[in-house]
């Protein structure tokens, strides 16, 4: 008889899919070693990187309709949207600080996950209209406040926008078979509706990411290429110096800026927040708390998950854990940590990568805004006053 295992997500399976994905750093890890330069290493990473997340195709750049724009808070506030070849059109908010001249540099503010998907960006954002009672965010995750507009108000262009799945972008009830909807009434903007709503789409999300699977792409590819159209509206913007651009974001916020950051140079700094961790963690650990969007078929023998985000070394990268994150365990933090240390020491860029830990559960509170807004800051020359250039 054999003898039991240490407990873990897949139960006697476990050590046999460890061993599955290796100990060691993957076939296409800067770590391995044999690389004849750096950029060789980066092109044929990134490439299967892409091959594996298979994004579809969200044509070029998007054309902008501006729908209204207005002053709150010191900030010129535009509600923005446009329209990619399938779904619904995307909505954003754009964030202006009032009586600053540009070029400014730009961040565009990736939502977190929750497990709501009736909202998106309005769980970061805060326009001056009075808060949905089902955004419960700012107050849970955020230390009370709207991040980006804090961020907006440091100098910065700052685009807010629906991620796939989410908000704008949701699937609605109305559009899909009733034996799917399993009983949750239509749409509707009422609280019990929207929390039916959030209950039921978070059900649903294995069935939308199977059925990604069979049109022959990803969720992680997905968020990819619509987050790349966004990038390609703030980087166009006249206001904004494109060789000053940046993003960042909490959880699946923290997702999307590995991918993003990982894969797009025009993203001159990226901020990663309580989403740091190996496909171990997610493997043998941490899988129930996880949702499809970070899993990317065939990749981990080739690549872990926090060498995603070390593609762009020696580019700035911030990572902020929280120590008591339930999402994760902290010696696979660590971990992660160790790989992208190791890494930037390898492409000479270790002054430009940090990885800090706070104490308490998943959040991106104060503290820790403080420090992304001072890495901003430090390689986008932020923290313009009202007024001048």
């Amino acid at each position: 008889m054999n003898a039991r295992c240490e407990p873990n997500m897949l139960g006697a399976y476990g050590p046999w899919a460890a061993a599955l994905a290796g100990e060691g750093p993957g076939s296409l890890s800067l770590r391995r070693g044999g690389w004849s330069d750096l950029e060789t290493w980066r092109a044929t990473a990134r490439a299967r990187v892409w091959e594996c997340m298979a994004p579809p195709d969200t044509g070029g750049a998007p054309v902008v309709q501006v729908h209204q724009s207005y002053t709150y808070d010191g900030l010129q506030v535009d509600e923005l949207s446009w329209q990619l070849p399938y779904g619904p059109r995307t909505e954003a908010i754009l964030l202006k600080p009032l009586g600053t001249k540009g070029p400014l540099p730009g961040v565009l503010a990736l939502h977190d996950h929750s497990g709501h998907k009736y909202f998106g960006k309005e769980k970061i954002v805060d326009t001056g209209a009075t808060r949905h009672p089902a955004v419960t965010e700012p107050d849970v995750s955020y230390g009370g406040a709207a991040w980006a507009n804090a961020l907006a108000k440091r100098g910065y262009l700052v685009l807010v926008p629906d991620a796939f799945g989410f908000g704008s972008r949701r699937v609605r009830l109305d559009d899909v078979p009733a034996v799917i909807r399993a009983g949750t009434a239509g749409d509707g903007d009422a609280l019990a509706a929207v929390e039916a709503y959030n209950e039921w789409s978070g059900q649903y999300e294995s069935i939308l990411a199977k059925s990604l699977l069979c049109a022959g792409t990803t969720w992680a590819g997905a968020w990819l290429a619509e987050d790349r159209r966004a990038l390609d509206v703030l980087c166009a913007l006249p206001e904004v110096d494109p060789a000053r651009v940046g993003c960042g974001g909490l959880s699946g916020g923290g997702l999307r800026t590995c991918y993003l950051a990982g894969l797009d140079d025009r993203i001159a700094c990226a901020v990663c927040v309580g989403m740091m961790t190996t496909w171990r963690d997610c493997l043998l650990n941490k899988s129930y708390t996880h949702t499809w969007m970070i899993y990317i078929p065939h990749l981990a023998r080739e690549l872990d998950y926090p060498e995603i985000l070390g593609l762009r070394a020696p580019r700035p990268a911030l990572v902020l854990n929280d120590i008591d994150d339930e999402l994760f365990t902290l010696p696979e933090m660590q971990r992660a940590d160790a790989m992208l240390a190791a890494i930037y020491a390898e492409t000479g860029g270790s002054d430009r990568y940090r990885c800090s830990y706070y104490p308490g559960p998943h959040k991106f509170d104060l503290p820790m805004q403080a420090e992304a807004f001072d890495w901003f800051d430090r390689w986008l020359g932020g923290a313009v006053q009202p007024g001048t250039a």
